[in-house]
């Protein structure tokens, strides 16, 4: 099939054959960044912008080579260096960007729905790196690209995502994306922190995390989302990590070949313990790594869907 979307904003709107799509072009990606000379010519005279509203180490970077190694001129912008300090809207900032001949935008923006305003209203192609609790398709798609290689499939698996769903677009991107490919989504944290809606977007709720990750394939730990929080939605880090922090101990009710994930940043013996970040079932450089091919092969998708139209 080909891909038709000029934008990619969120893993619910796509079906599970554009999913997998992505996915099918992320390994031919993965090649090239396995050889000695990781470029290929795919986007030589496009302009990519990096339009980052909020910090990022992981999602940036890897969005950056992903451009660089297609080959793309690729302008970064930082709010604190620019006209937003003075009060430009998102709106004027982008049009700008656009009329330099930015023909891609990366944006990540602490307000749901920013990507899909650029969409709206502007012709270049729109990449929604994260916007507020909303979206992190980017993510999504890298966590589904590694553990499909790591297992050979995502129908039939149990995933338990642990944390603050409450905050976290990945897991809103973790749930559309895995349970669109056929695994059982369990999420479980304080029930202060598990929206009263979780059960319509095709997840199971928990509040005890062995019941959740009992039997579970994969288990996804989210960081604690304080800076999104305004006001206490658990007693203490100590409280949340005595009964949410995953520990070796824990996981021993997990299936045996259980895979642990982490979106970064990590918080060391809050979300989980080092042994257990640092151990053998933990794959959360390799996300890091993976993050790079499935960039480009978003890249790569709705550049060709551009050509196309």
């Amino acid at each position: 099939m080909a891909f038709e979307r000029k934008h990619i904003l969120g893993l619910e709107e796509l079906t599970a054959e554009e999913i997998t799509l992505v996915l099918d072009t992320a390994e031919s990606m993965r090649e090239v960044s396995d050889r000695d000379v990781k470029k290929v010519p795919a986007l030589r005279g496009v302009t990519v912008c990096n339009l980052f509203f909020e910090p990022s180490t992981r999602t940036r970077s890897s969005f950056e080579i992903a451009e660089k190694r297609l080959s793309a001129d690729v302008l970064n912008f930082t709010t604190i260096h620019s006209s937003v300090v003075k009060g430009e809207t998102l709106l004027d900032t982008a049009r700008n960007l656009e009329a330099m001949g930015a023909s891609m935008i990366v944006i990540r923006h602490p307000m749901s729905g920013a990507p899909w305003l650029l969409a709206r209203e502007l012709n270049s192609s729109i990449i929604n790196a994260g916007d507020g609790w909303h979206e992190h398709p980017s993510q999504g798609l890298l966590d589904l690209f590694t553990i499909r290689r790591l297992k050979g499939r995502i129908e039939g698996l149990k995933v338990a995502i642990v944390g603050d769903i409450l905050h976290s677009r990945v897991a809103r991107s973790d749930i559309w994306g895995f349970s669109k490919l056929g695994a059982e989504v369990r999420v479980v944290g304080p029930p202060t922190l598990i929206p009263k809606y979780i059960e319509d977007i095709n997840a199971k709720g928990y509040y005890n995390l062995e019941d959740a990750i009992r039997d579970a394939d994969v288990v996804i730990m989210l960081r604690i989302q304080r800076e999104r929080q305004d006001s206490e939605f658990f007693p203490s880090l100590r409280e949340y990590s005595r009964f949410y922090g995953l520990t070796r101990e824990k996981l021993k009710v997990a299936a045996p070949d259980v895979t642990i994930m982490h979106p970064g940043p990590i918080n060391r013996g809050v979300e989980l313990s080092s042994d257990v970040a640092d151990g053998a079932d933990a794959v959360i450089l390799e996300q890091v790594s993976n993050g790079i091919a499935v960039r480009m092969a978003m890249f790569y998708l709705v550049a060709s869907a551009r050509r196309n139209s």
